[in-house]
């Protein structure tokens, strides 16, 4: 199996607030919306962002209980500290909880924050001066 993620997809209990997080509040595209039951949105070449109606997530995954979102972070990495500020700024006003504010992490010179939305997924929204990411996608951790 090559290391390739397509589809990112959390179970939501709230599907309609997803969407207006996401669609009205930070003014994203979805890339598929089926009212009721999931909406897709392209976040990178060849990736999708998922938000799936938990009852439905559940029965597509075999039965059970709808899961809950956790121990999962999804990045967003940024040019600048002040980019890192402003994007937590937005989240936080279209309904986005501040778990940390913007600042330094102990992890060497990255300054970050996170953000949970209304679904329980978590963004780190970052800046890290030794990151950078290509033209064609390729990350280096230099």
């Amino acid at each position: 199996m090559e290391p390739q993620v397509s589809f990112l997809t959390f179970a939501t209990a709230d599907l309609d607030a997803a969407r207006a997080f996401y669609v009205s509040g930070l003014g994203w595209t979805p890339l598929l919306d089926v009212p009721d039951e999931i909406v897709f949105f392209q976040v990178a070449p060849g990736q999708v962002l998922g938000f799936f109606e938990a009852g439905k997530f559940a029965a597509d995954a075999g039965g059970g209980p709808p899961p809950a979102v956790s121990g999962v972070t999804l990045s967003h990495n940024l040019g600048s500290r002040a980019d890192v500020d402003s994007t937590v700024a937005l989240l936080e006003s279209v309904g986005g909880v501040v778990l940390r504010a913007p600042s330094e992490s102990a992890f060497g010179g990255i300054y970050n924050a996170h953000v949970r939305d209304p679904n329980g997924v978590v963004w780190e929204i970052a800046h890290n001066p030794s990151w950078s990411v290509a033209a064609d996608g390729t990350v280096s951790l230099a």
